[in-house]
């Protein structure tokens, strides 16, 4: 009898193995005490909030103090992210949030907190959370293979709600025994080992050989890439509308416990801690439901579902009902929301993972924020039930976007493509010197006119969305077989950018357009720099003139160094 080799718990495609990496399972742990410490200290700022006001709005604005800093400046995140060692930036921002909550816990213990400096604080603490997201997100790639990417997402959703699953109830105790001022220390204190690990990460970074980007072009860099990009676009859309409608449950929480259940502290963090273990039955299940259901379909089940349990939040009066009805609806928040996020980590190349993963999280956190905002000013005119039945029949009505906005099919990761040897010139080029103009000619038969069209339009936003501005494409009146693609680039630097950018599904559909080129001449390609008046220089070793070169059909790189 052939004895089989033991398998490793963590083998196989499972949610499980990506912690048989050690990086990602030593970070991974780390910042599931991370998320047990923020939650705690989340209970304990929305309950002093209770203690110090009756108003439901500025119960609410806590919430929003918390997510409102990732709607702000996760785009500038997201840029650093990219630009720079995503450790350092992590460690960064943690040292923000740490020092945020050591504020908020010496303000406590000394009793000189109000309302103010409670939302004050929470701010610094989301702001520090807000830079580390995508600088944390991003690094997953570099944690785990490709093929276990969706279940390290997963996973990182489950850390954070297992802490939301027991946090909460454990925050409540806290708060209830010792005052918000310990909930407070305590987050202080868990944020220690996530600091610790990254401090000794030792990640192998992989230096670009081109100059990094300034802050403010990288950060249009990452607007235009997402503007170009459908998929990504209804991706955002989505989740900001999830957000907007779905954001009542965690804002309206405190007054559901104490308005609706009649109860305290504790009864409170039993109510999210419901909630968050529904979290976590959702995030295992990621893996069979990517299997069973398209992600249109997935999401419809998502908000439907959910939209029943906040309806059954709003007329329920017993703790148990309600506890039940939080489980379900944190099962399927987390679907949604995973589901949205592997879209946008899968479909974002590697030199702009960082500012996709930053408008994700914008798009879900402002959602949040805004949203925590409209409840609660709704509360104060009608009530915490009226309101939860409102967010109900939106979320109900929600899967109607899909008939305008289909979800995308979400494959697998779009990988960078090779790196292409830089053009030879014959002119004086700096980095700065443009802006550069590039001509493609194509010879297309007019029989496959429409079709060479219709694929020249994803090229369009192939070519924009890593740079380029400017596209146009163009057919020649007197030879109507002959077309030219033409686009800019604002300097030299910009374009070696732009032609690296390139995916290859990108290369690929570039290959396409060039598959359409007829004749025994090559497509050609035209790379000037454009000069106004009076910028030439009288005395020039070398003449100005168009920088050409000849691309062969068949070669792999054709459709990637224009």
């Amino acid at each position: 009898m052939t004895r089989q080799p033991k398998r490793s718990m963590f083998a196989g495609d499972g949610v499980a193995a990506p912690l048989q990496h050690a990086t990602f399972r030593r970070i991974w742990l780390a910042s599931l005490l991370s998320n047990l410490g923020l939650l705690i200290q989340a209970v304990g700022a929305a309950w002093a909030m209770t203690q110090m006001t009756s108003s439901a709005d500025k119960v609410a604005l806590v919430q929003t103090a918390l997510m409102l800093p990732v709607m702000l400046i996760s785009m500038p995140a997201g840029a650093i992210a990219d630009m720079y060692d995503r450790r350092i930036v992590a460690l960064i921002s943690l040292a923000i949030a740490l020092s945020g909550a050591t504020a908020l816990t010496v303000l406590a213990w000394l009793g000189l907190v109000t309302p103010e400096a409670l939302l004050a604080l929470c701010f610094v603490v989301g702001s520090g959370m807000a830079l580390f997201g995508p600088a944390w997100q991003a690094s997953v790639t570099e944690q785990v293979p490709p093929e276990t990417l969706p279940s390290a997402v997963a996973l990182n959703g489950i850390s954070y709600n297992i802490a939301r699953s027991f946090g909460p109830a454990i925050g409540g105790i806290v708060v209830a025994a010792a005052g918000a001022v310990a909930a407070f220390a305590a987050n202080a204190v868990l944020y220690l080992p996530l600091l610790i690990v990254l401090f000794l990460w030792r990640r192998t970074s992989q230096p670009s050989r081109l100059p990094r980007e300034r802050l403010n072009r990288a950060i249009v860099s990452g607007v235009r890439y997402i503007a170009n990009s459908p998929a990504i676009k209804i991706v955002l859309t989505r989740t900001l509308v999830t957000g907007l409608i779905g954001g009542s449950v965690s804002a309206l929480m405190p007054l559901v416990a104490r308005d609706l259940l009649h109860g305290g502290a504790q009864t409170y963090g039993i109510m999210l801690g419901a909630f968050g273990m529904g979290a976590v039955i959702g995030a295992l299940n990621i893996t069979e439901v990517r299997k069973r259901m398209s992600g249109e379909a997935a999401i419809r089940a998502c908000a439907l579902s959910m939209g029943g349990a906040i309806a059954a939040v709003a007329l329920s009066r017993e703790p148990v009902l309600t506890a039940a009805a939080l489980v379900i609806a944190g099962a399927v928040w987390m679907l949604a929301v995973a589901l949205f996020n592997i879209g946008v980590q899968l479909s974002a190349p590697r030199w702009v993972a960082g500012r996709s993963l930053a408008a994700f999280q914008a798009s879900i956190a402002g959602g949040i924020a805004i949203g925590s905002w409209g409840w609660g000013r709704l509360t104060d005119a009608v009530g915490v039930e009226a309101a939860l039945l409102v967010s109900a029949a939106l979320m109900l009505a929600s899967p109607l976007l899909g008939l305008w906005l289909r979800m995308p099919r979400i494959g697998a990761r779009n990988e960078d493509a090779e790196v292409l040897a830089d053009p030879e010139v014959q002119l004086s080029l700096t980095a700065r010197s443009g802006p550069l103009v590039v001509e493609i000619e194509y010879r297309v038969a007019q029989d496959n006119a429409r079709a060479f069209h219709n694929v020249m339009q994803e090229v369009q936003l192939s070519r924009q969305r890593n740079g380029a501005y400017g596209w146009s494409i163009a057919r020649d009146i007197a030879d109507p077989e002959l077309w030219t693609e033409r686009y800019h680039c604002p300097t030299w630097l910009d374009y070696l950018r732009q032609r690296n950018r390139s995916t290859q599904s990108e290369r690929a559909l570039h290959q396409r357009a060039i598959g359409f080129h007829l004749g025994p001449d090559p497509v050609r390609v035209r790379r000037m720099l454009e000069r106004p008046f009076g910028s030439v220089r009288w005395k020039e070793d070398t003449p100005d003139r168009a920088v050409s070169e000849v691309l062969p059909v068949t070669s792999s790189a054709a459709g990637g160094s224009t």
